[in-house]
């Protein structure tokens, strides 16, 4: 996945925004001011931290190892860190992606849920 692959997957869900808290190198990603993805889009090889239930975070990393690392810089319980330059298969990257921004959603109050038009 390129880096301009990995941003348009991320700014593609509903009401997704990419901010820079930490500098101009660094992009956040967020839903309702709450980060789902973290990434140096410049860095090689291109990671991105992604939140993931803890049990698949374990087991992906024993999957995959040195592809899907303990979250750098987070609560290794909950973030993993992903390669997504050609490692791993694009659509699992995607499905990762996909599933930290659902993970992030299913977090945030019911009335915000309902606006994004998930329940």
């Amino acid at each position: 996945m390129t880096p301009r692959e990995l941003r348009a997957l991320c700014l593609s869900f509903n009401a997704a925004v990419e901010e820079f808290p930490f500098g101009p190198e660094i992009s956040v990603f967020k839903v309702r001011g709450k980060l789902f993805a973290l990434t140096d889009l410049d860095a090689r090889p291109l990671t991105v931290n992604l939140k993931c239930d803890p049990e698949d975070a374990v087991r992906l990393r024993a999957e995959h190892p040195g592809l899907i690392v303990p979250g750098w810089h987070m609560n290794k319980r909950h973030w993993n860190t992903v390669t997504a330059d050609g490692g791993l298969p694009d659509g699992l990257v995607r499905e990762l992606v996909e599933d930290s921004y659902d993970l992030v959603v299913a977090g945030l109050p019911r009335a915000e849920r309902l606006r994004l038009d998930r329940p």
